[in-house]
């Protein structure tokens, strides 16, 4: 993998870069749809191409070893071929999913135990079976185990456990200079910078981190739980420390709001569920605000979705038909919300980068900042 930083905004810390893989390039910055288990949900592949522009997405470990399983991607010939998915692909480690399974998970030195959400079955994440669980997959970026403790962690625990986390990186990445990918093309491997809400932790972490010379960097465990603030504040002074010649991936993140605020303190590259999930509960985004199609108010308004600017799906859907499909609770007011907050993300960030390569990013983020957190 190969990352060309192309150009940084004179006012902020925001970045445009290109990133190069064996499966095509990534203009940054970027966001990543998810696709936790092979499947952007209710949007097709040919949608993510065609409609959205993706131009890379995400799938989860954690759930594509329960299932399909290792064996049936392997015999795939890995999880591009197995989804019919030809550009890039990044795969957390499932150190969150972990995380999530609180009451089902005990964490130890040799890695996470944790009881399967599907069937209770008991299973082992070490480090370096991570690595070759992601080898499996085939994704273009693999993502180093970690632990994510919650957003309130007092600083005792965030300290215990970004050590778990660092000894863990370690372990991981020597399985990974060690193993090659197993479909004929380089794979990278993303460490990850925790440490919760305290300074001190995450300077240690992303100087350890940025030691390994990775490919690229990760910072992961904010918007669990703490304030919009003080996530931007970990951000800066993870950025401060993380080198400046690889990509930097905000995991997990989040809003259009917390995206701008993101990208102008560095960050290349961000995924969050937003877009899918409260698409599927009827929440729209669009460059002048957020709108409920549940409401009445749109139930006589023959408008298009996206009046004017750009248009994420087809101007023929009327904000009256995709608040008639939500209330009948038909599948099809879920899909097409889901494409259109899909779409909207990615233009933001095509847009913010063309801001950047002309010049005039603070000024068009300080608009559209206005802009995205409106309710309509």
């Amino acid at each position: 993998m190969e990352f060309e930083l192309q150009a940084t905004d004179a006012l902020s810390n925001a970045r445009a870069g290109l990133i190069t893989t064996d499966h095509g390039r990534i203009e940054t910055p970027v966001f990543m749809p998810v696709g936790t288990l092979g499947s952007v949900k209710a949007v097709h592949q040919h949608e993510l191409r065609d409609d959205v522009n993706a131009q890379i997405i995400l799938g989860n470990t954690y759930h594509l070893y329960l299932r399909p399983g290792t064996e049936i991607l392997r015999q795939a010939g890995g999880l591009h071929k197995f989804i019919g998915w030809e550009r890039p692909i990044l795969t957390d480690s499932g150190g969150f999913q972990v995380f999530s399974l609180a009451a089902n998970r005990k964490l130890k030195e040799e890695g996470a135990w944790f009881r399967s959400h599907i069937d209770g079955s008991k299973h082992l994440f070490t480090p370096e079976g991570v690595v070759d669980i992601e080898r499996t997959i085939g994704a273009d970026i693999m993502m180093a185990l970690d632990e994510c403790p919650p957003g309130t962690a007092e600083y005792d625990y965030a300290r215990k456990s970004l050590g778990l986390t660092m000894r863990w990186l370690k372990r991981g990445w020597k399985r990974y200079k060690e193993t090659e990918g197993l479909y004929g093309y380089r794979q990278a491997y993303f460490p990850i910078v925790q440490g919760c809400t305290y300074p001190d932790l995450r300077r240690q972490a992303a100087a350890e981190v940025a030691e390994l010379g990775a490919d690229g960097n990760a910072i992961g465990g904010l918007a669990v739980g703490e304030p919009a603030e003080v996530m931007y504040d970990m951000i800066e002074v993870v950025n401060e420390i993380l080198p400046a010649d690889r990509p930097r991936y905000l995991m997990g993140v989040g809003t259009p709001a917390n995206i701008l605020e993101a990208i102008e303190r560095g960050v290349d590259m961000m995924d969050c569920v937003m877009p899918t999930r409260n698409g599927r509960n009827g929440m729209l985004f669009t460059r002048h605000g957020v709108m409920n199609m549940r409401n009445k108010k749109w139930a006589d308004d023959f408008s298009p979705l996206q009046e004017d600017g750009p248009s994420y799906v087809d101007r023929a859907y009327t904000k009256a038909y995709v608040r008639h499909l939500f209330a009948s609770q038909e599948i099809l007011g879920m899909q097409i919300a889901s494409i259109h907050n899909l779409a909207f993300y990615l233009w933001l960030t095509r847009e913010a980068r063309a801001h950047i390569l002309a010049g005039d990013f603070r000024r068009w983020k300080t608009e559209m900042l206005e802009c995205v957190t409106r309710r309509l």
